[in-house]
């Protein structure tokens, strides 16, 4: 079997902090992020999934929402440059631990913004969503860093959510599952399943007919069931205050490190 790693975060003490933008702020418990933290780190160790943790940042509440630190393409790490000012002491530690498991590391520089969970990945076709965290410089960057290497990004526009994976993500045959009403323009997709849902958009790949999905979505994961696939929840309420969801807990890497 391939190697399967999953870079995560531990929560800072002060999640209850963290940005939100298309929600009303709701009181976070911190001591329950903590242990759903837990349960999902375990859900994927589970399935197969080495998990490695990168350094704590405490002074980071968003640090938990690793995804947005980093994008990978085969084994080329491209470590970003939050659209978030106050997130951009957070991408260092990523930094040391993907240069640790041997990857290639690039960066987005000024002007370019560019939040990890804006970037969508269906085989070698790149979605980027152009939105509040993500600006055409970014784009212009990640199609400089990653299209040498074969491929092919494809920008979308993001108003209605905070990132892409917010509104979108994929199933292993890369049909675009996602919540119509978050969607800007599902059309863009050449294949879309729509989630009954919200949180049904967001689905993670743990490998085979396997998917990741959180407790809010139960009639989405009936229909996944119901379609062949096999469906483990976790609840990560808390992280969902704060637009957090399913994939931006960790940042999965298959292989060397596709």
């Amino acid at each position: 079997m391939p190697s399967q790693k999953a870079l995560v975060r531990r929560p800072s003490p002060r999640l209850a902090e963290g940005l939100v933008t298309h929600v009303e702020r709701e009181t976070v418990d911190v001591g329950l992020a903590v242990e759903q933290w837990e349960a999902y780190v375990a859900a994927l160790a589970a399935h197969g999934w080495e998990t490695v943790e990168v350094e704590p940042a405490d002074d980071c509440p968003d640090s938990v929402f690793v995804e947005d630190t980093v994008v990978m393409y085969r084994n080329v790490a491209l470590i970003t440059r939050p659209g978030a000012e106050s997130r951009r002491e957070e991408t260092p530690g990523v930094e040391q631990a993907v240069a640790r498991l041997g990857c290639s590391v690039n960066w987005i520089w000024e002007p370019g913004t560019l939040d990890g969970g804006d970037v969508l990945k269906i085989g070698d076709t790149l979605y980027v969503g152009r939105g509040g965290r993500t600006n055409a410089a970014g784009i212009q960057q990640l199609r400089a860093a990653f299209e040498p290497l074969g491929a092919r990004i494809v920008a979308v526009p993001v108003s209605k959510v905070l990132h892409l994976k917010s509104a979108v993500t994929a199933l292993p045959d890369g049909t675009v599952i996602g919540h119509i009403p978050h969607v800007d323009r599902p059309s863009l997709f050449p294949r879309f399943l729509s989630a009954p849902e919200e949180s049904g958009g967001h689905v993670v790949l743990l490998g085979g007919d396997r998917l990741l999905i959180a407790a809010s979505a139960p009639k989405t994961a009936e229909l996944l069931t119901d379609l062949g696939f096999e469906v483990t929840v976790v609840d990560i309420s808390e992280f969902e205050k704060l637009e957090g969801c399913v994939t931006c807990l960790s940042v999965r890497m298959r292989g060397l490190y596709a």
